[in-house]
């Protein structure tokens, strides 16, 4: 199997704590169009699919909404964290997703929202979730494309270049790298015979660079770790914004996510 794809920098305890989170989604609440991820990925399943784990279950806010909409299904929430688990309905177990206490092929499927690229090691997480699954069972995720909001990235490094007189800044890091669109599914391939992908694309359009720039606060961290001067570069970022704006209307950002659906485990390419 290939090995963990973790950047030194790419730490979830630093990148995707509350704070950080709540800087992102301040931007992407400007999406269109918008999806309702887990309507999408309870679409996904089949009546067949009675006992469904929703991996890395955060807070629950997403395992709330699959409960509502797979009423005739048991979803079990699944976190490394007694702590926050001891505030989510029932049932739910505290487990690391590579050592799952159920037993070989005992549930139907695996559900992991933006999930897998914040586990310590995803291989290992994989290989128990083919464990776990029935034959006939079914995994579905969903992450970022190493390209979504490729806009942010160009801004941050030019912005960076300016500030550090050199032709390009460093990209930033990202903790969905570990885990992007792409290069997921095809890691999924080496567990499942049967992979398919639905993207899910979109724009957001900023009209003021306080979102934006909101956005670019969960950078810091990983600006710390590397030596990178933050604040310098946030402030020439906010100038580039405050001129794109005032030129076009708006600063414009792509985005793609996508859902990958793998059936078929254990007949993958490994």
């Amino acid at each position: 199997m290939n090995a963990d794809r973790t950047r030194p920098v790419t730490d979830g305890r630093l990148l995707d704590d509350d704070a950080h989170l709540a800087a992102r989604h301040t931007l992407h609440d400007l999406q269109q169009p918008t999806y309702d991820l887990p309507a999408l990925i309870a679409g996904s399943l089949a009546d067949e699919h009675r006992t469904v784990l929703d991996l890395a279950c955060g807070s629950g806010a997403d395992l709330h909404r699959l409960r509502s909409e797979l009423p005739e299904a048991t979803t079990i929430g699944v976190g490394a964290s007694p702590g926050v688990l001891e505030d989510l309905p029932p049932p739910v177990l505290c487990a690391a997703a590579a050592q799952l206490p159920i037993r070989t092929a005992g549930v139907d499927a695996v559900l992991a929202l933006h999930a897998l690229h914040r586990l310590p090691d995803i291989d290992a997480a994989l290989a128990e979730v083919v464990r776990v699954l029935e034959p006939s069972g079914l995994l579905v995720a969903s992450t970022n494309a190493e390209d979504d909001k490729q806009e942010l990235d160009d801004l941050w490094q030019a912005a960076a270049a300016d500030v550090l007189g050199t032709d390009q800044g460093s990209r930033p890091a990202r903790l969905s790298d570990r885990f992007p669109l792409d290069a997921g599914a095809a890691q999924l391939r080496e567990y499942f015979g049967d992979v398919t992908v639905q993207q899910l694309t979109g724009s957001i359009a900023a009209h003021d660079p306080a979102p934006v720039l909101d956005h670019l606060g969960s950078y810091r961290v990983w600006a710390a770790q590397t030596g990178v001067p933050y604040d310098e570069i946030v402030r020439r970022a906010r100038e580039r914004l405050n001129t794109a704006i005032a030129s076009d209307g708006a600063f414009t950002i792509t985005t793609r996510q996508g859902v990958i659906r793998a059936a078929d485990p254990e007949d993958g390419d490994a």
